[in-house]
Formats: structure tokens, sequence, C-alpha cells
């Protein structure tokens, strides 16, 4: 009866269970569907390899067997004997090995050892459109950039190997192998073209090279279309090797992660609003003395005296502040909002990249009359690189605003189109008349002001420069900048959409019109020489290339007597002066002129250097108006220590400078917010 119930009730209970205990799953990945670009390129493909695993229980020697597949794989036997000894019955040893590695393995025809067929990302041009492409990790699965956002259409459907095992895991005569392949995964079509993008990444490397800034970012957009055609940052990394990057380089793109205040190539989105509403006419006339005060605040021109009596066509092509906050002003706060908000400012541009951020703006209840003038300029409001060149685009495409497009296509794994992505209309921000008003403007500032040196030959260009200071703790930080240029080429009928911008570049240039300017203009000429563009011969040159020369203002001379050589030099560079030096060795002894005296920048101050004392002692230096980073730095080279009292900018020190302490001593460091910092 006990037979009878197990064989016809529980029978065909039992069996399942029994095939479940006799039966091993082997997972196999899908292969990685391929990343190409406009034109069938790949930047992006999976490439078999193998992939070794094992059966503990079928393994009775195991500290033999992690000796022999340790030698095989160049692993620690620990790490193999650890593996081989856990209570499972299936694990990986190692995973996507190399082909020498996996015939070693093979050759040693271990029982309960097997390799099974994986894929592993490769990344055919390495650093081209990193953070754009992103990475995959060991489980097939995509982290960043598009590889995430499209993980699922990518990575397909993994197979398995079913092979049936006795109770302990041995083999069994004729018994079930079952194979279940994965179903590959889909393509992804990019809208960028490789060589394009070839192209930004060289002018990004030249930045790199000739400014060393904190960030650059290139966006070249199609203007009609919204297609992202390029886009590149530094610093960059290596997808197919990103664990050897710090986190901080590959977990943001800082085309759709910084935020910056634009400075004057958000005047573009001034101008255009004004003159959509009526608010000013290119033959409007302005004059500039040099400031404008609104509030308690006067607003400098970057132009030394002012550019006097002017009309708004020379306003642009000035790039004149006080012109500028005149519109803003006129324009009022709820119709500035209006089209604040209409260009998509204050909000994500819903490109189809993880990260995107979506701006920083005053809420408009909280906006006061000096907000509206700073904002006309660019400043007290933060944008990303993509919100600008969408925003901006829309001005070239006769006032329509689109979406910006990464991905052109979705195909199967025979190139056949599974889904299309067309270009999406956000909204007609201002009229055609507006914006053809506008390119016309624009157009005279490289013709004619000060977007010159991005004058492309054969095409011509309109655009707007930018400099503008960088946001930090109590106001903006002295001597860090981020030079920009928007632009557009040819400029009768744009095809392309440019962004360059360059954060906190080092050395004695930053300005939008000498650093980035010129990037735009390299990019923009290959970029339309490649596409076929035809030029037009009749395009006038400018006459002469821009030249910014630096207003000449009072500066208060730093105190730097008792500094290291290589700090005082970086003091007075950021204070406006040039500095000679005479004789030799590593501390300033003496200075001329003297701390505290007014001079005008530029100006050059005589530094007599000397070697360090031997004694012990060190010469306390004079710390005032230095940040705490600053002094904090200072004082390690001199091997002293900080005690800080508050934040901000140094005020006090209660070891007056020039008094002799041991090394080591700690020197205490009153600090205060600088509350008159604001824009320049």
């Amino acid at each position: 009866m006990r037979l009878g119930w197990l064989q016809i009730v529980e029978g065909d209970k039992l069996r399942e269970e029994a095939m479940e205990i006799r039966m091993r799953d082997v997972p196999v990945e899908a292969k990685r569907g391929a990343i190409l670009d406009r034109n069938g390129n790949e930047l992006a493909a999976s490439i078999s390899v193998d992939s070794a695993y094992a059966f503990p229980p079928q393994i009775e020697n195991k500290r033999e067997y992690a000796d022999k597949i340790a030698g095989a794989l160049g692993m620690d036997k620990e790490d193999v004997y650890n593996k081989l000894t856990q209570d499972v019955g299936f694990v990986w040893l190692k995973r996507r090995i190399d082909y020498e590695s996996a015939k070693k393995l093979k050759d040693l025809k271990l029982s309960g050892v097997e390799l099974v067929e994986e894929s592993r990302r490769f990344y055919r041009q390495e650093t081209l459109a990193a953070h754009l492409l992103g990475f995959a990790g060991d489980d097939n699965q995509g982290l960043i950039g598009v590889e995430s956002v499209y993980d699922k259409e990518l990575k397909g459907i993994p197979g398995r190997i079913v092979i049936e095992k006795d109770a302990v895991g041995r083999n069994i005569p004729e018994a079930l192998h079952k194979y279940i392949p994965p179903v590959p995964g889909n393509n992804l079509v990019l809208t960028i073209d490789q060589n394009i993008q070839f192209f930004v990444e060289r002018e990004l490397d030249k930045i790199v090279e000739a400014h060393h800034p904190k960030l650059a970012v290139i966006v070249v957009m199609d203007p009609k279309t919204g297609e992202i055609l390029a886009m590149g940052n530094r610093p960059t990394f290596n997808p197919g090797d990103w664990r050897q990057y710090p986190q901080s380089v590959w977990d943001h793109n800082p085309s759709i992660w910084y935020n910056y205040e634009p400075g004057s190539t958000f005047k573009i989105i001034t101008a255009a609003s004004a003159l959509e509403e009526g608010a000013v006419r290119p033959s409007d006339t302005f004059f500039d003395p040099g400031y404008i005060k609104v509030a308690d605040r006067s607003i400098q021109c970057w132009y030394d005296g002012g550019h006097g009596s002017q009309t708004f066509e020379e306003v642009v092509q000035n790039s004149c502040n006080p012109g500028f906050v005149t519109v803003g002003l006129r324009l009022g706060k709820d119709k500035f909002y209006k089209y604040i908000n209409a260009f998509g400012f204050g909000q994500k541009t819903g490109i189809n990249l993880p990260g995107e951020e979506s701006g920083i703006q005053i809420p408009q209840k909280e906006a006061t009359e000096l907000n509206i003038a700073t904002m006309s300029i660019g400043q007290s409001i933060a944008v990303t690189p993509i919100q600008l060149v969408s925003a901006a685009s829309a001005v070239a495409n006769g006032g329509v605003m689109l979406k910006p497009l990464l991905v052109k296509a979705i195909t199967s794994p025979d190139g056949k189109v599974s889904k299309e992505f067309k270009p999406e209309v956000v909204r007609q921000v201002i009229s055609k008349n507006t914006a053809q008003t506008l390119m016309g403007l624009l157009t005279g500032v490289v013709q004619k002001g000060s977007g010159k040196n991005a004058f492309v030959e054969g095409y011509g260009a309109a655009g707007k420069t930018g400099t503008a200071q960088v946001v930090g703790p109590g106001g903006y930080v002295d001597g860090k900048y981020v030079a920009s240029f928007m632009g557009f080429a040819p400029a009768d009928d744009p095809q392309i959409a440019v962004l360059v911008m360059v954060a906190e570049p080092t050395g004695p240039v930053y300005y939008g019109s000498m650093v980035a300017a010129p990037v735009f203009k390299a990019v923009a000429l290959d970029t339309l020489r490649y596409l076929k563009v035809p030029e037009r011969p009749q395009v006038e040159k400018p006459v002469s290339p821009f030249l910014f020369e630096e207003p000449r203002v009072k500066v208060k001379v730093p105190n730097v007597v008792n500094y290291p050589a290589e700090n005082a030099l970086s003091v007075l560079k950021i204070a406006g002066l040039a500095v000679q030096t005479r004789g030799q060795g590593n501390m300033v002894s003496n200075q001329v002129p003297k701390g505290g005296v007014e001079v005008l920048s530029g100006s050059t101050v005589v530094l007599e250097l000397s070697e360090s004392s031997a004694s012990g002692e060190v010469t306390v230096p004079d710390f005032k108006g230095l940040t705490m980073k600053e002094a904090g730095g200072l004082l390690e080279k001199l091997e002293l220590n900080l005690n800080p009292a508050g934040t901000g900018i140094a005020v006090n020190q209660l070891v007056a400078p020039g008094s002799k302490v041991a090394k080591g001593t700690t020197i205490t460091v009153e600090f205060q917010e600088n509350l008159e910092q604001g824009p320049p």
C-alpha cells in the first residue's frame, strides 16, 4: 500500500523534486547589443570570452584543485580554495578570462570545473564620448550613461545550461544536458557623429593642455532637429577600464550636471525676451558711463569708462552690462520670468541620460529689482550646459525649441529598426521675426564685437561670449571664472549650434573671447567641412581679432613678506598684479611696493628672495585677505599649524606678522564672511 501511494498518488510530485535535486543550472548571459553612431560606426560592442565555474560537491581533493586552478587562472590559491569549500552547488571561479588562461584550464581536464561563454564590453575608441556612453558592470548591467538608460533594450534575455548530476553531484551516464540559448540584446543607434566627436575631443585636449581647467565641456547640436552631434567633457575616463579612475570623474556628466552662472552668454535670452515683448528695438539708443546703479549696488561695465552712446545693436556687440541691465529692468520681473521658464531654465531638458540637473534660479516671488538686473547679465541664475545649448538653439531655429535628442533608433541584432525616435518640439518660445532679428545681432557680435575670435572662415558665425565669476561660500571667488562661447554656423542658415564652456581656467587668460571663442571656431570649421556644407565666399571677415584689455582699477598690494615664493606669486597674481623677483631663495624677505599701498591693477611688485632660516624658527607672515584654505596651505608650508576662528576671509591673527616662532607652533587666525563681495 505504501509503495502504491508513493508511485501513484505522490509519484509526479516526487519525480519533480528528484529532478530539481539532480539538475544543475548554469546561467548563460546574453550578448549585449552594440552602441553605434549615426553612421553605423561601432562605439561599444560585446566580444565573446570564457568564464570559469565549478560544482563544489563534485570535487573531492579541493586543495589540489585549488592549486591547479589558481596556476591556470592567475588567482590566489586561498581565494580559489575558499570558493571550492563553500556549501553551494555552483560557484563562479573567475569571470571573463583571457584566451590563454581559458586554454590552460581546459587542458587540465578537471572534473567539476567547466567553462561557459560570456561577453565582455569593449569600447572601440576608448575615452571617446565616455560620459555619454557610460559603461556596463560584470553582470551585463548598464551602470551609467546610455548603457544604463537603455539597459533593458541592450542586455537581451539570458540563457542557461541544465546539467543532470547524481545526489552528490557526480556525472550520470546518459544524463540530461539541455542548452537554452540566450537572446542577444538590441542595438542602439545614437545621434552623435564619431568624426564630429573626434573634433570635440581634440579641442578639449588642447584646452586642458593650455588652461588646465577644473572642467571643460563642448556640446554640438543640430538646431533644426535637436540632435546631439557630439558631447565631450574633461576630465574624462576609459569606460572599458573605469575602475582605474576616481568616482568623481565618471559619476557625473558635466554637460548635463554642472550648474554655473552663464554670464554674458545668457544675454541671448535677455535680448530674445525683450525683443519679443517690444521692450527694446535694435535702433534704440543707450548711454553707458561705465556703470549702472540698481538699488544700493553699482554694476560695472567691463570696459573701463564705459561705451558712451550706443544703439542696442552695439550694446549686444559690446556685451555692455549697463545696457542689458536697462533692458532687463524695462522688461520687468513677470515677463522676464515668463521667458526664462519658456526657454526651459529651472527645469530638466529631458535628455535621455541619468543625473541631469535642473539649474538654480531665485523663486519669482522672492526676486528683487537687483536680482532682475543681475540675471539680465547672466548672474544670480545657474544653468547647465545642455539647458543653455537647447535654449539658444531655439533662436537659430526660428524661435522653436526642441527637446535634445540623443538616440535615433533601436535596432534588432539583424539590423532591423524596431523603434525610431523623431525630433520633438517643446514649444514656440519667440516668433520667427524676433529670432531672425536676434540672429542678425548675434552675427554682429562675431563680425564687429567681442566674438570676433569665433569667426569661421568661409561660413561666418553668430554667437555670444561669456566670462562669469564662480560662486562660492560668501560670494564670488576671486580669480575663478567660467569662460564660454555659445554660437551658431553658418551665420545665415545655422546647421550647428556649439557651446564651449571652460570652468576655472588657470593662467592670465580667462575670458570667453580668448579661451572659448577660438575653440568654437576650430570645432565649427572642421564640422561644417566634414558635413560638406557649401562655403559662403561673400562672407565678410572681421577687420581685426578681438583683444580684451583688462580694465585697470585700484587695488591694495597684499603683504607677502615672509611668504614662500610660490605662495607669494599666486596671491599677487590673483590680485591682478605682475611680479618681478630679485635674488635667489624660496622665501620673500622684502617687497616693493609695501603691502597695503594702492596701485593700479597690472602694476609690477618687486620681490626680494632669500633662503629660509635653518635655525628652526619661522617668521610669521600677514594672513589678512586669505581664505581659510589659503591660510592653511601657507602655514603647512611654513611647518606651522592653523587654529581657525570663524569662516570667510582672514581679518586678524593673534601672532603679529614679523614675529619669530618655533616650527610646529599653532597660529590662531580670525576669519569673517566677506559681505561686500558681489557681482563685478
